[in-house]
């Protein structure tokens, strides 16, 4: 007799995802430059597994430990102590013990200090990252792979909607994310009850933390009051409606995306960006070809620009359709200096009326101190 159909579906969520690893990370000496971070031709590679203690990530520990000795992958465990909570290095050191006694090995609790900046969601969730990051460097991980589900996915839909910050916050949570796509995400196609029965089957111990079930945080407040409200008013299936919601507007942000990168090469007009296209064309420059910026009398007065600074054609811009125009901006305002978390829609749509409603308005101030102003058939911004 199979296994618990739960604990069949964990397991094949992991084996998908460890194909997917191996074939990103090859470690054949004949296969292309795999990307960072890479292993050795011959080594054996390690996946870690972040866990809290819960359900979904003990679930996820559990089903990693069983698949990776078959795909030969090693297969370890990190745990993180926010501190948060009284008796939490305690509790961490007993997950550390669960994930060792599963088989998992390098296992590791990591202490974290947990700041302000943001709010107590934001600053625990920063923390937590940076410390997985850590790990995985330390042990040398090519992957670290995260307990998120379907109704996480449905919680991050609604918060992101609730923020109105346009169809990027619609995405929800990547499968693969991170730096060299560090951080991978088996569950986001199973619900939370899916990953609870598999515990349950396989006897695991787990841990509820309080502050799930907290109407202080924003997102227990989503999941305990307003997902109930939509199910009830909507009927069932709002939750796999949500996930299903991220992965089309990811697709359409991604392209999106990839639309506006091509679309800010051609109407930025600073010297360090024609230069840039300049050094890429091949060939030397040809009699009767037009000069490159960098070579055009023009050329002093962006050099005279500070060294952060991005011009774009104003009228390039106002051809573009608004959503790729606003992406152009957002990723100028970035290149100029503004940080992309502080960086919010009220922000572009005023940067944006620099183009679409001209009247000689006076310059703004994003975050990052970072001034746009209209000069002309321009746009700058520039830090300062």
């Amino acid at each position: 007799m199979g296994p618990h159909p739960a604990v069949a579906a964990i397991r094949l969520a992991v084996r998908r995802v460890l194909h997917d690893v191996l074939v990103d990370f090859p470690t054949s000496p004949t296969s292309q430059p795999a990307p960072a971070p890479a292993f050795a031709a011959g080594a054996v590679p390690l996946v870690l597994v972040a866990c809290s203690g819960g359900a979904d990530s003990m679930a996820l520990a559990s089903a990693l430990a069983f698949e990776a000795p078959k795909l030969g992958v090693r297969a370890g465990g990190v745990t993180v102590d926010h501190g948060l909570q009284t008796g939490s290095d305690v509790r961490a050191a007993e997950v550390a013990e669960r994930l060792r006694l599963l088989g998992l090995e390098p296992v590791e609790s990591v202490a974290v200090s947990v700041g302000r900046e943001g709010g107590p969601e934001a600053a625990a969730r920063d923390a937590r990252y940076a410390a997985l990051d850590a790990a995985a460097e330390r042990h040398g991980a090519v992957a670290v792979l995260l307990g998120h589900t379907r109704d996480d996915q449905a919680e991050t839909v609604l918060l992101g909607l609730a923020r109105g910050s346009g169809i990027r916050s619609l995405s929800g949570m990547a499968q693969v994310s991170g730096a060299g796509g560090r951080y991978r995400r088996p569950f986001l196609r199973l619900d939370r009850q899916t990953a609870r029965r598999a515990c349950l089957a396989q006897s695991l111990p787990v841990w509820d933390d309080p502050h799930n079930v907290d109407p202080a945080y924003t997102r227990s407040r989503v999941r305990h009051e307003a997902l109930p409200v939509l199910e009830k008013a909507l009927g069932k299936g709002v939750v796999e409606a949500l996930a299903r919601t991220a992965q089309l507007s990811r697709d359409d942000a991604d392209a999106l995306d990839a639309w506006a990168a091509r679309a800010e090469a051609e109407v930025r007009t600073d010297v360090r960006a024609a230069v840039r296209a300049e050094a890429a064309r091949p060939g030397p420059a040809q009699p009767g070809v037009a000069q490159p910026a960098a070579a055009r009398p023009d050329a002093a007065r962006s050099d005279a620009a500070e060294p952060d600074a991005v011009e774009l054609d104003a009228v390039g811009l106002r051809a573009l359709p608004p959503a790729v125009r606003r992406r152009v901006l957002r990723r100028a305002a970035i290149a100029a200096g503004a940080p992309a978390g502080s960086l919010f829609a009220r922000h572009i749509e005023e940067v944006d009326r620099l183009i679409t409603g001209w009247r000689g308005q006076r310059a703004l101030n994003l975050p990052g101190r970072v001034e746009v102003r209209r000069e002309g058939g321009r746009l700058v911004i520039r830090q300062g």
